[in-house]
């Protein structure tokens, strides 16, 4: 096995590293709210949610993947060394905010490890703009759908069931809430794993030429085109994903379960149906999209419909500035990480 093959499969391993450290991450984005809400245990919830992460395999298709793996960069920039760093960006900055209890976006650090380490090889010339304007526009749009559509519900809901006494809406919505809690997950990761996936894909497009002729085990890493996406690789992704998930980020767990407003279980019902439905359309049209911007915006959606002082605006505020920060810190590290590697 020659040294370029190596290496290649030392950074596919990287890249499943980083989906497992992406649900790790992302898990308290899935489990929040119904842990908050005491519906589940902690133990329970992660292993609920990887279910449903794993489960999203067979119900969704590839688009994000294919945006993530020919959208984004110029491919005649992609080689190994840019998509190592790439992932090395996204790790590092997706390890800080977990150790701060922020819950950034794992997507966004990807986007921005990406974008950093091709700006540090080739400049600015080396990123495809157009296929950055969905990503982007969606940093708003995402969290600003996921309120929208959480307000909207829980007003809706609210109104239908006025007459209704407390107790048996209580225990109907713990019920349903772990459906809406399974939506979630699945929806997470349908979009996400996908991420990890384009980005295994573009490498093994980029270093096809080392695979032609392999046999073995090897021949499956030929790959001519983005187009098609093996199916070891998405089962991989999904599977690191799950695992990732079942580990938990119990440090992020507290902020989104409690700091940011107080959920019950028919607020829980309201704020993960909202948010899954939200990954889902974005999943459906291709967009790589931050579960945790979107989940987020769900959770101050059910606060504000009950009142705005039900949101603690502080803590809203400090997440946001985490998302601000996110695409360009992790870019800077894998432009870093390039520099060095070079």
């Amino acid at each position: 096995m020659d040294g370029t093959v190596s290496f290649v499969l030392l950074i596919i391993a990287v890249a499943f590293a980083f989906d497992f450290i992406n649900g790790f991450h992302d898990s308290a984005n899935s489990i929040a709210t119904v842990v908050s809400t005491r519906v589940l245990s902690p133990g329970v919830a992660v292993f609920w949610a990887a279910f449903f992460n794993f489960v999203a395999a067979f119900t969704v298709g590839t688009a994000v993947a294919r945006t993530i793996g020919h959208g984004l960069l110029d491919p005649t920039v992609v080689d190994p060394t840019l998509i190592l760093s790439a992932l090395l960006g996204a790790i590092v900055w997706d390890l800080i905010t977990w150790w701060l209890g922020l819950p950034t976006s794992s997507s966004h650090a990807l986007l921005g490890g990406l974008g950093g380490a091709a700006i540090a090889k080739a400049g600015f010339g080396a990123l495809i703009l157009g296929g950055w304007i969905k990503p982007i526009l969606f940093i708003v749009i995402s969290p600003v759908l996921g309120m929208a559509l959480a307000l909207g519900l829980t007003i809706a809901l609210s109104w239908l069931l006025r007459y209704r006494r407390p107790g048996p809406v209580d225990r109907a919505f713990r019920r349903l809430q772990l459906l809406s809690a399974g939506l979630y997950s699945l929806s997470h990761g349908a979009n996400d794993a996908q991420k990890t996936m384009g980005v295994v894909v573009s490498l093994l497009v980029a270093t096809q030429a080392h695979f032609v002729g392999k046999t073995g085990w090897l021949s499956h890493l030929y790959l001519p085109t983005t187009e098609h996406i093996p199916l070891w690789v998405e089962m991989t992704a999904y599977t690191a994903i799950a695992l990732g998930t079942a580990m938990g980020g119990w440090r992020i767990v507290k902020t989104m379960g409690s700091r940011i407003t107080k959920l019950r279980p028919f607020g829980g019902f309201c704020a993960e149906t909202a948010g899954g439905i939200s990954v889902l359309i974005a999943s459906h049209l291709g967009v790589p999209v931050s579960t945790t911007h979107t989940i987020t915006g769900a959770i101050v959606g059910v606060g504000t419909a009950q009142r705005v002082s039900a949101v603690r605006w502080g803590v809203a505020t400090r997440i946001v500035w985490a998302w601000v920060l996110t695409m360009p810190m992790a870019a800077v590290i894998a432009a870093l990480c390039y520099l060095i590697f070079r």
